[in-house]
């Protein structure tokens, strides 16, 4: 089966053998070459040697914690980053995100969902800068928006909610980070009031476009858009 990142190269840090198995063999499948390294310390010494186009990064490893190990590798290089882990506490989460990983996926997990995300962070590289993103058309001096051509009838709210989640495909907003964007004085707002709008604007896209969902919950952090 065809992938959409043909011949790239992922190195997969995780310290339990089944489960870097099965990721390997998953991406396999799908066209991708794999390494993989069950400590930390040895990552920074490997990458000096070898060439590879994306990490999937347990944070739970022995020699150095994956943490730290993404400070490091963000520190000096944009290769993107999944964090991969059984730490569900919303601090780690977040620690992760800001530390500049791409995504960040709990465990237990589907590999059929790394593989998705994968190929989507590869899909979001490869696209041309500056390009509208596909599908989605906003129109800031109307506020108007449209999904493959077809109106959305959206209140002013929602449509800062959408304009924000698709000015970065892939990337995971908090519930503070929208409101931010959608209210000028977000301290007075609630923080599930964002939920709220979320399933408005979902309901609203399924009723022009239902083919698939395009606005995806990341439990304990917040939302994120992916074409």
């Amino acid at each position: 089966m065809p992938t959409s990142a043909p011949n790239a190269h992922v190195l997969i840090v995780e310290d339990e053998p089944k489960i870097a198995a099965v990721l390997r063999d998953y991406l396999a499948d799908s066209g991708f070459a794999t390494a993989h390294l069950d400590r930390g310390d040895l990552v920074e010494p490997w990458l000096a040697a070898n060439t590879v186009d994306l990490i999937v990064l347990d944070l739970m490893l022995p020699g150095m914690d994956g943490l730290e190990l993404c400070r490091r590798l963000r520190a000096r290089t944009n290769l993107p980053i999944v964090i991969v882990t059984a730490r569900v506490e919303e601090i780690d989460r977040l620690l992760g995100l800001e530390l500049g990983a791409d995504d960040y996926i709990c465990k237990p997990f589907s590999p059929r969902e790394v593989v998705a995300r994968i190929k989507a962070i590869f899909r979001r590289i490869r696209a041309a800068p500056g390009a509208a993103p596909a599908g989605i058309v906003m129109d800031e001096r109307t506020q108007r928006a449209t999904v493959e051509g077809k109106h959305l009838d959206l209140s002013v709210v929602e449509f800062q909610l959408l304009r924000i989640l698709v000015s970065e495909p892939g990337r995971i907003f908090t519930r503070a980070q929208l409101m931010e964007a959608m209210y000028a004085d977000y301290r007075i707002v609630e923080a599930r009031t964002v939920d709220s709008h979320v399933k408005k604007l979902r309901r609203k896209i399924a009723q022009v476009f239902p083919e698939r969902e395009l606005v995806f919950s990341v439990y304990g952090v917040g939302y994120r858009y992916e074409w």
